[in-house]
């Protein structure tokens, strides 16, 4: 299988994959350039059922892999917002209940016919930057956290990403809270404070995250990393921080990737 790039040049079938991200309000799907980490299509994005059962979520993956008539010996990355082992979900905070315990691989391939690779979300998002973005060519311990409803995280060692860690859940001395509650954006935005008062809480954070890992780079991603220039500079780490480049393509981008290795 070849395909033609956006420019009009022929991609060989090993440098093609294709990647599903799915969130507590959206499942987005597009083949990859593996070579270059570039969409060859535009991204096809449909909302999550309200009643987020596997066969719910499974019928929606359908609709998103017939739009793009993939071949159907095509193998596909998924990425799941919760704890993924062997493809078995192991936690599911924005899905139904119903995801835990769930063999999602098992799920794509009753509703797309496709064999398919699952993986953390925050950890394909991380993969992605590591390969393509931010981070790409970094030696050494690659921290990437994704500041949105939480914090997600995703540890990648000279390339090789270390699955589940789930670090937003980390509470710091002192605190009651989880430092996803008390430092993703929409704590920020939930709590109505300005960017000073954010960064405050994000610099506790890192400097814990940063005593425990020793990362040698962080990448900070989510939505909120499109105004990094209001507050990666109150921010102080050993380690240098830079805004992530791939944002909300970097699920799918990284899912595509990972199920091709």
């Amino acid at each position: 299988m070849s395909t033609t790039g956006p420019t009009g040049e022929q991609i060989p079938g090993h440098d093609i994959g294709f990647g599903i991200d799915i969130g507590g309000s959206g499942i987005k799907g597009a083949p990859v350039n593996l070579a270059t980490g570039q969409f060859l299509a535009k991204r096809l994005r449909l909302p999550t059922p309200a009643n987020s059962t596997p066969d719910a979520v499974g019928a929606v993956l359908a609709q998103i892999v017939a739009h793009f008539d993939l071949p159907a010996e095509a193998g596909i990355g998924v990425t799941f917002p919760g704890v993924v082992r062997h493809d078995v979900i192991g936690s599911s905070a924005n899905m139904d209940k119903a995801w835990v315990g769930t063999d999602m691989a098992a799920v794509v391939r009753k509703h797309t016919g496709h064999t398919a690779h699952v993986v953390n979300d925050a950890d394909a998002a991380g993969y992605a930057e590591g390969r393509y973005g931010a981070a790409r060519g970094k030696p050494g311990v690659v921290m990437v956290l994704t500041l949105g409803t939480g914090i997600g995280s995703a540890i990648i060692n000279d390339g090789v990403l270390v699955p589940n860690t789930e670090l937003g859940h980390l509470i710091l001395a002192g605190e009651r809270q989880s430092a996803e509650v008390r430092a993703s954006s929409a704590a920020k935005d939930r709590e109505g404070l300005d960017y000073a008062q954010w960064a405050q809480r994000l610099q506790t954070y890192l400097e814990f995250v940063e005593f425990l890992f020793s990362p040698d780079l962080f990448v900070l991603g989510g939505g909120i990393s499109r105004d990094y220039q209001q507050f990666l500079q109150l921010l102080d780490t050993r380690a240098p921080i830079v805004p992530a480049d791939l944002r909300n393509k970097a699920g799918i981008i990284g899912a595509a990737a990972l199920a091709a290795k």
